[in-house]
């Protein structure tokens, strides 16, 4: 078996499972209710895991991936990029962080890198990508260490959701607070704030203004035609419209489209966006 010195790894919240030209790994983690429980990977049907929470009405929880799950993703190589999703929502930073100090003491020549994307999906996207930018540029591990924290400081995250129910059913927002998204065709605007949490920020009437208002907010927060990463819960039009609203001011702007994955999925839910960008 082929030695793997440089490792990219990060958890399912990332809306991917393998990073091109780089050694990767990915650490699934689960959506869990009374009657299923749901892992977080590629043989995952997301439609009909949607589809049954829709249908659910009890309690609903996350797990993320525990020490041992972050070893194995490690495997044996010398050198590692850690990337999780906000430790404010998941156990998965801290759960990797304990990870790392084991396999220190085992490998005492390694080096990792456990990055709190204080984010989730698309952002983590792009952060994953810009570390394998750097990788295939030759870069050394310290100094790509340095870069990937100052490019951090300079990507931000909003979202767009139809309904609340699962967060509210996952006790992340109030039973009050999700009754508004949905009703009478309200759709919440919000971004990850600074401090990795979930930060309402408008309530818009359909989805022409939502659509609006992210946009206006990207360019609030410092958006100025870079790179934009939007992930969809089934709602690839509502993606290509803003993908259109954004080229009509940043002709240029360098941008994706995709599906969300298991975890985005379960908090986006059906109709929810979720926008990663550079500022």
């Amino acid at each position: 078996m082929r030695r793997v010195f440089l490792l990219i790894v990060f958890d399912s919240s990332a809306d991917i499972r393998t990073v091109a030209h780089v050694d990767s790994a990915c650490a699934p983690l689960k959506i869990i209710t009374v009657q299923q429980e749901y892992v977080d990977n590629a043989q995952l049907d997301i439609a009909a895991m949607v589809e049954d929470l829709a249908h659910y009405k009890g309690k609903s929880s996350t797990s993320c991936p525990n020490p041992e799950d972050w070893l194995q993703a490690f495997g044996d190589a010398e050198q590692i990029f850690c990337i999780t999703i906000t430790g404010t929502l998941s156990g998965s930073y801290n759960a990797a962080c304990l990870a790392k100090k084991l396999y220190e003491e085992a490998h005492p020549q390694a080096q990792i890198l456990v990055i709190n994307s204080l984010s989730t999906g698309p952002e983590m996207k792009l952060i994953i990508e810009k570390l394998q930018e750097f990788i295939l540029a030759g870069l050394d591990f310290d100094t790509i260490s340095k870069k990937i924290t100052k490019y951090q400081s300079h990507t931000g995250l909003l979202f767009m959701l139809e309904s609340m129910r699962n967060l509210a059913n996952n006790g992340r927002v109030s039973t009050l607070a999700a009754k508004a998204a949905g009703l009478l065709g309200i759709r919440v605007v919000g971004k990850a704030s600074d401090k990795g949490d979930l930060e309402p920020l408008d309530k818009c009437r359909g989805e022409s203004n939502a659509l609006s208002a992210i946009l206006s907010r990207m360019k609030e927060l410092g958006y100025t035609g870079g790179k934009v990463r939007i992930a969809h819960c089934f709602n690839e039009s509502a993606a290509m419209k803003l993908q259109n609203l954004i080229k009509t001011q940043f002709a240029n702007a360098c941008m994706q489209i995709y599906p969300t994955g298991g975890l985005c999925s379960f908090y986006a839910e059906k109709g929810g966006l979720l926008v990663g960008f550079e500022k």
